[in-house]
């Protein structure tokens, strides 16, 4: 990892950070994210009056090669809560007709409603690893 390249945009380097605990300090968030890469900006979204966590925030890498290490090492799980990364789409660029649409989607069938999360996802990536 090379470090900041001034060609790349900001917004390539930018992942959004949805689901963290309310307990989750930019420290630990910026500790977390920091194993893929040297980060630019990393913030956790708070309240105004309140200071209070809004369960979501933001990690800037210094490179483009940065965010996609941190999207291939999914799940993350930051203080003991698994975040969901998504790469940061532009204000503009976030109107247009799938704009938030992931790009890997598989449909599951026939799943019990006792199916805890973390089985099925490691059933899947038994199945993606062969």
């Amino acid at each position: 990892m090379e470090g900041h390249d001034p060609n790349e945009p900001e917004q390539l380097r930018k992942l959004f950070i949805g689901g963290l605990s309310f307990e989750t300090t930019d420290d630990s968030f910026r500790e977390h994210f920091e194993k893929w890469g040297t980060l630019t900006d990393c913030v956790v979204m708070r309240d105004p009056q309140t200071k209070h966590s809004r369960g979501f925030g933001s990690v800037t890498c210094s490179c483009v090669e940065e965010v996609d290490a941190a999207m291939c090492a999914q799940p993350h799980k930051v203080d003991g809560r698994v975040v969901k990364p998504k790469r940061a789409v532009s204000r503009e660029d976030s109107v247009k007709p799938g704009a938030h649409l992931t790009v890997k989607n598989i449909f599951v069938g026939g799943v019990k409603e006792d199916t805890e999360e973390y089985n099925l996802r490691e059933l899947l990536r038994k199945v993606w690893q062969d």
